[in-house]
């Protein structure tokens, strides 16, 4: 008469189980000391990202301090409103910059920080507007080139950037706003600007 041997599918289970748990680097059993005879090496961006992102905090740098000498500059002639506008620009570029940094960190990237350009002169408001605008279009164009660059390469890096493309979005409006509205008045005379200023800023 055949016996059956209850239970022997399940202890080889449990056999099988057990072997590979030893076998598994990292793997500690119960009560026991950690056994992994490994570390693992975390994931780093890719040589050429990591180049991208670090020329984008430097003209982030650079619009940094573009801003803060406007601002400066706004203060000296009296442009109150546009002065306290531009402050508020130069802490946003800091912000854009540490996101940037921060990004780098988190993939295991000490973050460079190059040398940029710190101070400007402007002739006037309208200057300022001007080289404000072509800041931001220029900043545009090269998050938006590196956004192409990264799609089907690095999906992680391609959402984190399509931030930054939503925000130069908003600028160049804001700045193509601000042109406009400089074809409303005789922007050559100082009365009509500072009427701008307090109207536009």
């Amino acid at each position: 008469m055949e016996i059956k041997k209850f239970g022997s599918q399940s202890q080889t289970q449990a056999q099988s189980q057990s072997q590979t748990q030893k076998e598994t680097p990292g793997f500690s059993p119960p009560g026991g000391e950690y056994q992994s005879n490994i570390l693992i090496d975390p994931k780093k961006l890719p040589d050429n990202l990591i180049t991208m992102l670090n020329e984008r905090i430097g003209d982030e740098y650079t619009a940094y301090y573009f801003y803060t000498n406007a601002t400066n500059w706004c203060k000296d002639k009296n442009y109150k409103k546009a002065a306290a506008f531009f402050q508020v620009e130069s802490q946003g570029e800091l912000e854009h910059s540490k996101g940037l940094q921060d990004y780098l960190t988190q993939w295991n990237i000490l973050p460079s920080l190059p040398q940029v350009p710190t101070n400007q002169t402007f002739e006037d408001l309208v200057d300022i507007i001007n080289q404000a605008y072509t800041l931001e279009y220029n900043l545009l164009m090269k998050y938006s080139k590196d956004q192409q660059t990264l799609l089907g390469v690095h999906p992680a890096t391609f959402n984190f950037i399509q931030k930054y493309v939503d925000i130069q979005n908003q600028s160049v409006e804001e700045y193509s706003d601000l042109l406009n509205a400089l074809k409303l008045v005789s922007w050559t005379n100082k009365f009509e600007v500072l009427y701008f200023e307090q109207t536009y800023f």
